[in-house]
């Protein structure tokens, strides 16, 4: 793996505007970067399939999932005084969203700059001061002053997607990744690089791979993918929250710095536990650091893919700090590890294997 593409990689696709619904600059760059590895195609709910090149036919297909898509706002209405109202797309807790830089697109498809204000301090009540401000008393400022001036100047309307306004950094020295929508162009980025690594070698299952759109908003495009692709074994990878900042060390199981997080359960799937098991052995095997992760919360494209003929599902993610935030932390060497890891149990699997789980 090149860690210079690697990088470059992840920095265009961090900085991609991709709220669910509008993936269009995400699949762009995807398909650009895996044309030379398979037979892409895309569908109207921008879902990206990889055919990749050494499918034989008459074996098991495994389908490898990511999605684009990244958590962000819309526009709901346009106030007199020029300011929009708007609404959550994907999850988000109101507390991180106030004084904030965002991007609008508008019409002609140009995000503009803004910024997500609330009532000015200086205006607040006691009350007011001491909590946090629902999402209805929030607004996106563009700096007009009338709703003319947003329609006709600006060019918002209502219905635009608004992404978090946030450039890529990479800190050298400690080697991590500081930028937006980790959740999940981490998990994006991986796909093309186990696709790459793979490139030319002879394996003894096909590999579908799928981009899947709009997963913050209920696993929609995984729900698309899957039945096209008709898997009989699945990995999804993904960008989890990561809990080592805020939780006991007894409890820490997405934390930096120790390896992809394979999870056991969360609100929407129980993973195969014969194929966990076999990915787990396979680090092990590797000496590639792992992780585990049972959660009361959560959900992912697996959960569809899981249930669709039943398809042996794990799902592998790179752990980000602070997911569905503004900003988020990636360590490169959890990346490199996701990458290694799943490129080896690719490279393992066969019939016979499949056929135990």
């Amino acid at each position: 793996m090149d860690k210079h593409e690697s990088l470059k990689l992840i920095e265009k696709l961090s900085n991609a505007n991709g709220v669910s619904g509008f993936e269009d600059e995400v699949v762009k760059l995807f398909s650009d970067a895996v044309q030379d590895l398979g037979k892409v195609t895309e569908d109207h709910m921008r879902n990206v399939y990889v055919e990749r090149y050494g499918n034989r036919g008459n074996r098991p297909v495994v389908q490898l999932d990511a999605h684009s898509d990244e958590v962000g706002f819309m526009v709901q209405a346009i106030k007199p005084n020029g300011t929009l109202r708007f609404v959550t797309v994907g999850g988000w807790a109101a507390v991180n969203i106030p004084a904030h830089k965002v991007r609008v697109r508008n019409r002609d498809g140009v995000y503009i700059p803004a910024v997500i204000s609330s009532t000015p301090p200086h205006f607040m009540t006691a009350e007011q001061r001491n909590r946090v401000p629902q999402i209805a008393e929030m607004s996106i400022d563009v700096g007009a002053t009338s709703a003319e001036e947003v329609v006709q100047d600006f060019k918002i309307d209502v219905g635009a997607p608004v992404v978090p306004d946030v450039t890529f950094d990479y800190l050298e020295e400690k080697e991590v990744l500081l930028g937006k929508a980790f959740d999940n162009r981490i998990g994006t980025a991986a796909m093309i690089d186990i696709l790459r690594e793979l490139d030319g070698q002879d394996l003894d299952v096909d590999i579908v791979a799928s981009l899947s759109a709009q997963e913050e908003v209920g696993d929609r495009g995984a729900q698309v993918t899957v039945r096209k692709i008709q898997p009989d074994l699945s990995i999804v990878l993904e960008g989890p929250p990561a809990d080592d900042t805020f939780m006991p060390d007894y409890m820490i199981q997405t934390g930096m710095r120790r390896g992809p997080m394979l999870r056991d359960l969360d609100t929407s799937i129980i993973v195969n536990p014969r194929f966990q098991k076999y990915c787990l052995d396979t680090a092990k095997q590797h000496n590639i650091k792992a992780q585990r992760a049972v959660r009361t919360g959560g959900g992912n494209d697996g959960a569809v893919i899981n249930l669709y003929q039943g398809a042996p599902t794990v799902v592998v993610g790179v752990p980000v700090r602070y997911a569905h935030t503004h900003y988020c932390y990636v360590a490169f060497e959890d990346y490199m590890s996701t990458v290694r890891l799943v490129t080896e149990i690719l490279k393992s699997l066969d019939a016979e294997a499949i056929g135990k789980f």
